[in-house]
Formats: structure tokens, sequence, C-alpha cells
């Protein structure tokens, strides 16, 4: 459908495990460092990623890996396998912030951060580990990594020019997607919003090959669906760091197929097992915490050290800033 099969399989599909390998109660809590909350809320919702921390446990990555200093794959596994293993109470992140330059070059150990661009950071950091030593390989095939397997999608592109009814396509892969949420009161009329074809005018106009510069209409769809479907609700109101506080909601179980390229078929389902919360009244100061669903079924909430047990009700009322669905 105009996308380049991959000419190599970095990863065997078939490895790759939804479901909890072993059950247990949650794990550790995360010392804050100094303005490290940020960094925290995401690191404990990657560790109860169900596929992602099976594959980590498993230790398959450092067995094979050969790269010299920095590798966010190596850190990862360390950090899941003392976080769900140790039995402490609390652990101190310290690999991971002693790394924070390799991670991202905009974040300080000493200086607060946001938590979708540490996420962002931190999946493409992972993302360059699993292509570490294949530098070669083509465009397609460095979608085939675990971490692109796991979080990865793509999104179909179609631009209209309304003059010529001429068509054109692209198609990008993604690891998270950033929703608009200035209107809609709910994650689904935000995806809705998101799907719904914008007209392309103006400075944004559409130079089409047969009228040159035109208005067009844009209409943008989920073409592939990913195992993790990561979204940020964007709370930045403008540039000021003036933050939308509004409520949004988000159901437990979510269907991906009304945004679908294709909206013919079966439902894609998504469960909710793990959601970042920001509270504060701008988006440059205040707290990140967080709520996982971890091994035992069970929702906690994670405030840095502290892990406490809570309810679904609970979990489904929150000022949500980062939601985390798995298939």
């Amino acid at each position: 459908e105009g996308m380049a099969l991959p000419q190599r399989i970095l990863f065997p599909p078939k490895e790759i495990c939804m479901d909890w390998q072993q059950r247990q109660r949650p794990g550790a809590g995360l010392c804050n460092l100094g303005s490290t909350c940020y960094i925290n809320v995401i690191l404990q919702c990657l560790t109860y990623t169900p596929p992602l921390a099976n594959y980590l446990l498993s230790r398959d990555h450092s067995q094979l890996c050969h790269r010299q200093g920095f590798c966010m794959m190596c850190i990862m596994e360390a950090h899941v396998r003392k976080v769900l293993r140790s039995s402490a109470s609390v652990i101190w992140p310290r690999a991971v912030v002693r790394d924070l330059k390799f991670i991202g070059e905009e974040f300080e150990p000493d200086m607060a951060g946001d938590a979708y661009e540490f996420l962002r950071c931190a999946l493409e950091a992972m993302q360059r580990a699993c292509l570490s030593g294949s530098s070669d390989v083509d465009m397609s095939s460095r979608t085939t990594t675990i971490i692109h397997q796991i979080f990865g999608g793509f999104l179909k592109s179609r631009v209209t020019c309304l003059r010529c009814q001429a068509v054109s396509d692209s198609y990008k892969a993604f690891l998270h997607v950033l929703l608009d949420i200035k209107a809609p009161s709910s994650l689904t009329a935000a995806l809705e919003d998101f799907v719904t074809p914008k007209k392309l005018d103006g400075k944004y106009c559409f130079k089409c090959s047969k009228c040159e510069k035109v208005t067009a209409s844009k209409w943008v769809t989920v073409h592939r669906v990913p195992k993790v479907f990561t979204v940020c609700l964007e709370r930045a109101a403008d540039h000021t760091g003036k933050k939308i506080s509004k409520i949004v909601e988000y159901p437990e179980y979510l269907d991906l197929r009304p945004y679908m390229s294709d909206i013919a078929g079966e439902p894609l389902l998504y469960s909710l097992y793990a959601l970042v919360v920001h509270s504060g009244d701008t988006c440059l100061d205040g707290h990140f915490f967080c709520y996982t669903k971890v091994s035992n079924g069970l929702w906690y909430k994670m405030d840095d050290e502290s892990v406490d047990n809570c309810g679904i009700h609970t979990v489904l009322r929150q000022q949500a800033y980062l939601l985390f669905y798995a298939r």
C-alpha cells in the first residue's frame, strides 16, 4: 500500500509477549534526586509496560550488546530488573540521571523537565540502541526493532487537491501521538478531531503537481496500529507555559478501529495500563506522578518514593497528561 517492505527483520514479532510472564507485587518506588519527578514517572510507566518488561527481564539485550559506552537498552534492563527484583522499597535511578545528556541534550540533573519530552527522548534512545551495529539497514527495517514493534505504528496522510481532485498519500512512522485538547472534552473526541480532514490554504496551501499552489484537504488516519498506544494530551495553551487544566475523559478500554484508514473490520481494543498526571498551575512548574497497573492486576499510585494501592475509579478521574494503552 505504498509502504516498502523491510529487507531485514531485526526482532522476531512472535517473541513479543503482551501478557506478564511473571506476576508479583509492585516494585520499588523511585527516589527524587532533586527535580527528577518527570523522569521517575516515565521510568515507572515503561517498567510496567508488559512486553517491554518481559524482554528486559529476559536479559536478551545485554547478553548480545557489544555497544561501548552509553546504551539506553542496557540502562533500562538494569533499572527494570532492580525495580521488580529488588527487595528494597525505594531505589535511586542514578544511572539514568547520570546519563541524561545522552538521552536528551536539553535535560539537566538539577533542572525540572517535561515528562512527555523525556518519554520521547527515552524511546528514541532505546530505538537507537536497538539499531546499534545496523546502520546500513533500510528505513523499513528500522521499524522492526523490538521498540518500534511495541510502541510504533504508522500514520497515513492523504492530501486531496480541491481543484483537480488529485490525491497524494504518504506514510509516517510514530512512537507516540500528540493530541490537541483545546476544544475536545474526551480522548475519543480528540481522536475524532485528529482524523477529521483539515483544509490547507494560505501559507499552508498544497503544491499540486498539476495546479501548482492550491487549496487542499489533508486527512490523517492511523494506518497501522502499535501494540502499545501512547498518547500525550497537549496541555500547553501557548508558548508562555499557560496550562490547559480541563478534565479530559478517557476510557479504561479504547477501540482504535474508528480512527483507522480502514474502519471496516473487527474492533481494535486497547486496555489502559498507565497514565501520567501533572499537578501545578503552569506547564513550567509543578509536579508529576503516575498510576500504573502492575503484574498482579491491581492499580497503584506512584509518586516518587511512595507506591500506594488505588482503584480504577480513582484512576479514571485524573487530569491526565500521558496515557498508555496496550492491545
